[in-house]
């Protein structure tokens, strides 16, 4: 929910503000090479083996542990949205390898509207050691250079210079047993899918769907690809059950630079890790196949326990309980009444009218069902799940919804000239005036439709062509069903109540499933511009629906307040084209330029008397990912910053920069974010912000140091 959202970043800022600054140090080498462990910032760094010795051609596990203090954490091999993982640069002696660093399944570390791949704790990463054949007995010291990136409110790289000393042994060497951190890890890393699981991928417009087959009971996954920008790593992965298996549905990376839902292209194949618990993980690979599995209407369709025949069961008892409709139910009694004071004519006749009248209703819905099947190929076989990841589409369909909710909770009379037409075309005699009739009840009952059939049509929609034939089928049938009744038993006319003031209640209350749905469309609407770039932007679009929808109120009291009238559907219609065109505009992005950092190029800025705005940062850093997002891409924080032109220069610390780390050392900083404002006077100092943004801070910074 977006509310929800924004509620976790004022909840990351708080936590970061409760927080306290490192000491200033500069970016130093720890350790010189010996074995053991060596401390760092935050963290302690060691090699580490299961045995203190190896056979000559044989293998050894070892591996980095990275011992963390509380609150602070390292990457996985996929960062997510910021950071690095962990690198190793040996210094080997003759005969011996070692492997690349191994990366057990890591969790999920959020922060604010981003999420981040990574281990908290304590982290190890396994490394096989290998011993050629022509190694000779005796000690052996491997020498190894580590750096790491270690984050908490702030990110600080990190350096050491560690050692192993082994000893190279002909006689045999026991197993040895996975014990301590190395041993743990070692338990962890992700295993080789087995042959009696399979897996799969689709990718569709706006997210992939995963499938793994593993016949067992599975009650959470989550997935970790192996390269970035694939996935949008903060979105929920929505876990649904299937026979034998799972679908995990991941939404598809967005362009993180531009507040546009754009994606890039599908990648043709997806290595990761799915991780189900704890404990237990697999190494994934599968090619991407174009397409898309839809969405029923708040979850997919077996997680809500709709299938086929539930699907249809439900249109049928829905189209039963729509004759209950205050719009419906008078036909019925009527043409019931007919069949009652023509119980003369013969018994054949009135049922051939019954089943003339079933049959308008019919071929009412399939010429509906037709135009929606229409509609869903014009979105490429789509269906509606995909239109609910449309943003145009959720505004029209909650817009639309809306309306119709207005109608049933008694503002105004929806269709009284459709109606019109219909009655009088069911006003005549023989055949032709049932068939009419049934296109009537289909007509007038259409509106409420939506309120009792949701999951069932939602299901529908989502399915093959003639799935979706059958369930609508069975809705005209249940529609149909009482009059074809009365039709061979005319007498049964005695037994339904007769129309009064009930139904007008019943009809009110069918709004309030109504509004429900259109409350969830917001939320969804909000989402959809949400993530990942722009938590606020979710809120502000949200709000220009809101807008619409009060529109749409107005226009319904026009109707009525002024029924059936010129002027009323007049103004009804130019409400509704402002209310469905206002959450359609599309803003522009007005992001800053920023200039790449250079002494050279703060010292010409100064020198031109032009107040200069430093952004220490690193694509690793996610505070600074958070503030650039909450705060730096702000419409009030950009504005001002353009009045007051400003100089914009982004010091990225991304990849290890002296010219920035000596910068960072002058402002007594060891770390990013740091922020700085050197006022329009050439000799005046920088004013050092606090790692936290707020927009109040800013502005107010820029308004003190731009006089």
């Amino acid at each position: 929910m977006t509310c929800a959202r924004s509620n976790s970043i004022l909840l990351a800022l708080l936590i970061l503000l409760s927080g306290t600054l490192p000491a200033p140090a500069q970016l130093n080498v720890v350790g010189d090479g010996g074995p053991g462990p060596v401390k760092a910032q935050h963290l302690t760094a060691e090699l580490t083996t299961l045995s203190p010795s190896i056979n000559p051609g044989g293998t050894l596990q070892a591996g980095l542990v990275l011992t963390l203090e509380e609150h602070w954490h390292v990457y996985w091999r996929n960062a997510g949205d910021s950071g690095q993982p962990p690198h190793i640069t040996w210094t080997l002696p003759p005969g011996i390898t070692a492997s690349p660093l191994q990366f057990p399944a890591p969790s999920r570390l959020p922060l604010g509207p981003l999420m981040d791949f990574g281990y908290e704790d304590t982290a190890a990463f396994p490394i096989t050691l290998t011993a050629d054949k022509t190694v000779k007995p005796g000690p052996i010291h491997l020498d190894a250079k580590v750096d790491w990136l270690v984050c908490s409110q702030t990110c600080i790289p990190g350096r050491a210079h560690l050692g192993l000393n082994l000893t190279a042994v002909t006689t045999p060497i026991p197993t040895p047993a996975p014990v301590g951190a190395l041993g743990t890890a070692l338990t962890l890393l992700p295993s080789v899918l087995p042959p009696t699981m399979q897996y799969s991928i689709l990718g569709g417009k706006k997210d992939f769907v995963l499938t793994l087959i593993t016949n067992k009971k599975v009650d959470d996954a989550e997935f970790y690809p192996y390269e970035a920008d694939q996935i949008d790593n903060a979105a929920d992965q929505d876990l649904t059950l299937i026979p034998g298996g799972f679908q995990l549905r991941i939404p598809r990376s967005t362009d993180t630079q531009t507040h546009q839902l754009t994606t890039p292209a599908l990648p043709k194949e997806m290595r990761g890790v799915i991780k189900l618990s704890d404990k237990e993980s697999y190494d994934v690979t599968a090619p991407v196949v174009p397409g898309e599995v839809p969405i029923a209407p708040g979850k997919g369709t077996q997680a809500s326990g709709v299938t086929i025949p539930v699907a249809i069961g439900l249109a049928f008892l829905g189209g039963i309980i729509l004759n209950l409709m205050p719009c419906v139910f008078p036909v019925l009694f009527l043409k019931g009444l007919a069949l009652v004071q023509s119980s003369s004519e013969e018994r054949s006749r009135l049922r051939a009218h019954g089943l003339v009248y079933t049959l308008g209703i019919l071929v009412s819905f399939w010429i509906i069902v037709a135009a929606l099947l229409i509609l869903r190929a014009g979105g490429s076989q789509a269906g509606w799940g995909f239109q609910l990841q449309s943003p145009t589409f959720i505004a029209i369909l909650a817009l639309g919804l809306f309306f119709f909710a207005l109608s049933l909770a008694g503002q105004f009379d929806l269709g009284l000239s459709l109606t019109s037409v219909g009655g009088d075309l069911a006003k005549k005699q023989g055949y032709t005036g049932s068939f009419f009739t049934g296109v009537l009840a289909t007509i007038v009952a259409t509106p409420c439709t939506a309120p009792l059939m949701g999951a069932a049509i939602g299901f529908a929609l989502a399915q093959p062509a003639g799935i979706t034939f059958a369930v609508f089928t069975a809705l005209g049938l249940g529609l149909a069903v009482p009059y074809l009744a009365l039709s061979f038993q005319p007498a049964w006319i005695k037994i339904l109540p007769k129309p009064g003031a009930w139904m007008e209640t019943l009809k009110q209350l069918t709004s309030v499933p109504l509004f429900a749905t259109v409350a969830w469309l917001l939320w969804v609407y909000g989402n959809l511009y949400a993530s990942p770039t722009n938590p606020s932007l979710g809120v502000n679009r949200e709000s220009d629906l809101l807008l619409s929808l009060l529109l749409l109120a107005i226009a319904g009291w026009a109707l009525a307040r002024w029924p059936a009238q010129l002027k009323s559907t007049i103004t009804a219609v130019v409400l509704g084209a402002l209310a469905i065109a206002f959450p359609l505009y599309q803003p522009k992005d007005t992001s800053l330029t920023w200039l790449p950092y250079t002494t050279q190029t703060v010292a010409d800025a100064r020198a031109a008397g032009k107040p200069v705005f430093i952004d220490f940062t690193a694509a690793w850093c996610l505070s600074c990912q958070v503030n650039e997002r909450v705060v730096l891409r702000s419409a009030e924080v950009q504005k001002q910053l353009a009045d007051r032109k400003v100089t914009l220069i982004r010091a990225d610390w991304t990849q290890y920069d002296p010219a920035i780390t000596k910068e960072l050392a002058a402002l007594n900083r060891s770390g990013v974010p740091t922020y700085v404002i050197y006022p329009t006077a050439n000799e005046a100092a920088a004013d050092v912000l606090p790692e936290v943004l707020t927009k109040g801070v800013v502005l107010d910074a820029i308004d003190k140091d731009t006089k």
